[in-house]
């Protein structure tokens, strides 16, 4: 009786928990919904979504217009590009192909990709992988060049001719992480030399079909007819939309088609390698990169490995012309979030909903008060002599410190490329500043009273020299100095140098052109305007011995240092 008793009081404690899971579900359903409601409308593009735990599907749905012109709804079978999420897939291909022995991690690219140029130091597979090449990012180059992705046809073909003509890499193998997308275009077509197969069929044949992603496919070929694809849109600004698609067949660093429910079978299989793979292939794609300096960096094999709100977190986001993707799991609680959305507009982010998303099903696990940091009050005077502007010695792109109303204030801009950025702050010492809202510090030398001083940033573990610049006002007649024509052979472009309505400008060969706005001493960047190449990023000019103006190099996020020769 005993038993029966006991059996009874579970079966009614079941019975009263039963309902209170259905009001839970249906309350976190109804927060979902309400996350998306402004992508859920009539006339507008929309998104998919998809939640898993423990592998099975808890919540999916699509939100708006998978197609505008015929008002077809997106769904959760829609078919959407993914951006960079993609670079998982890539790098699991090499990881797979590793693993049969055809390759090794360690092997110099140039064994199979010999139009790589020898940099005197080698680049492995592995490099690739973590973005630890130093390969400047091609479509970087191609922008600079005038042909910014999105604007012509880019392939393969293309991608290798614009690596093969760099003279040199942003930095040694190894030595810095910088994200580009050419080491995951490479990975593509050393597999398909390796294997004698496409790097679609590998990956169908591999990946895809063993894992049940029936609708999945790397887009190889732009006018190839897939069904159910969404097509992509660019917000205008004043309501409507126009179609903004990723006409290139580049592939790998992204070109992915595929769902919200494909790409969650693939990432459940990043936890047990049940179907594809095995513990190993799951330990090599989570194996983090190691610096040159030994320091561990968060990316691993098209995975991003770190903590939100002190929950363990595998992630990627993803983006390409019109579409936007993120990708999230978080191991421990067997929990996954996939978002894809296929509009381009300021006040959309695919992380930024799937972010709100894991917010609600991880409620009981993640830690949302955040511990303040333990500043200390400076004077007025002490607080000032850190403000001015910083030129970042790797780059040499500025950051600035301004002072308001008491608050340090971090601006890292490109002084007329677009709006800065502002990050507060806050004194932990007389020599350190700690930004929290980054992750970073500025560490300030000692200088003698009233003289500017050096500076260390550093973010994430990377720790980069700030050298304090005034800025710079120069005259007409010092503008003249800059006039002449400016050739690089790596990125096959010729701009004139002149000067227009009293100020310096770049302008490309049909006589479009952009102001250049002085940020120190040589350097300028792009004031905010029509830009006919996207953007160009810092430019520095180079003196000879005799002080004359005999050349430029231009720096931005992807490609550093990237040599101009004056033509006259």
């Amino acid at each position: 009786m005993r038993f029966a008793l006991a059996a009874c009081l579970m079966l009614a404690v079941v019975a009263l928990a039963a309902p209170a899971r259905a009001q839970r579900t249906g309350t976190i359903i109804s927060a979902v919904d309400a996350i998306f409601a402004p992508w859920d409308e009539t006339g507008s593009p929309g998104c998919a979504l998809g939640v898993v735990e423990d592998g099975e599907f808890i919540y999916e749905r699509g939100y708006g217009f998978a197609n505008l012109d015929w008002d077809i709804p997106s769904a959760t079978d829609t078919v959407f590009y993914v951006g960079s999420v993609s670079k998982q897939f890539t790098a699991a291909a090499t990881v797979l192909l590793a693993l049969d022995g055809e390759i090794s991690l360690d092997d110099d690219i140039r064994d199979y990709l010999p139009e790589i140029p020898d940099y005197g130091e080698v680049i492995e597979i592995r490099d690739l992988l973590n973005h630890t090449s130093g390969l400047r990012d091609w479509g970087s180059i191609a922008g600079i060049g005038g042909w910014p992705r999105t604007t012509r046809i880019h392939t393969h073909t293309h991608m290798l001719d614009i690596a093969s003509r760099q003279r040199a890499l942003n930095y040694p193998p190894g030595q810095y992480y910088s994200y580009t997308n050419t080491g995951y275009n490479l990975q593509a077509v050393l597999i398909e030399r390796v294997t004698g197969q496409t790097f679609e069929d590998f990956s169908q044949e591999r990946i895809f079909q063993p894992l049940g992603m029936t609708k999945t496919q790397w887009r190889d070929d732009f006018n190839e007819i897939v069904q159910d694809r969404a097509v992509a849109y660019r917000n205008n600004g004043d309501g409507s939309w126009s179609q903004l698609m990723p006409f290139e067949n580049v592939h790998g660093n992204g070109g992915l088609l595929t769902t919200v429910g494909d790409l969650l079978k693939f990432t459940h299989n990043l936890d047990t390698g049940a179907t594809v793979g095995g513990t190993e292939f799951v330990a090599q794609m989570h194996q983090q990169g190691v610096l040159n300096s030994g320091r561990e960096i968060d990316y691993a094999s098209g995975l991003r490995i770190g903590e939100y709100k002190g929950v363990r977190e595998v992630q990627h986001s993803g983006s390409t012309a019109g579409y936007r993707g993120h990708l999230m799991r978080f191991p421990d609680q067997e929990i996954a979030v996939s978002v894809m959305c296929n509009a381009a507009s300021a006040n959309v982010t695919a992380a930024r909903l799937a972010y709100s998303v894991a917010d609600l099903y991880l409620e009981n696990t993640i830690d949302e008060q955040m511990v303040p940091i333990a500043g200390i009050e400076l004077p007025t005077d002490k607080l000032r002599s850190f403000t001015g502007r910083y030129r970042h010695t790797r780059t040499n792109t500025a950051l600035e410190i301004g002072l308001f109303d008491g608050i340090l204030i971090l601006q890292e801009s490109n002084f007329g490329m677009g709006e800065s950025v502002g990050t507060p702050l806050t004194p932990v010492s007389e020599t350190r500043l700690e930004a929290s809202a980054l992750g970073a510090t500025i560490e300030f030398e000692n200088t003698s009273p009233g003289q500017r001083a050096s500076a260390t940033y550093t973010m994430d573990g990377d720790a980069v020299r700030l050298e304090p610049v005034d800025g710079f006002a120069p005259t007409v007649a010092e503008l003249a100095g800059y006039v002449g024509t400016y050739h690089s052979d790596e990125a096959e472009v010729t701009y004139t140098i002149a000067v227009r309505d009293g100020a310096l400008a770049i302008l490309d060969r049909y006589g479009r052109g952009q102001t250049l706005e002085p940020i120190y001493l040589d350097a300028f960047s792009v004031r905010a305007e029509i830009v006919m190449t996207g953007s160009l990023g810092t430019i520095t000019f180079r003196r000879d011995d005799s002080g004359r103006i005999d050349g430029l190099s231009l720096s931005q996020g992807r490609v550093w240092n990237l040599r101009f020769e004056r033509l006259q």
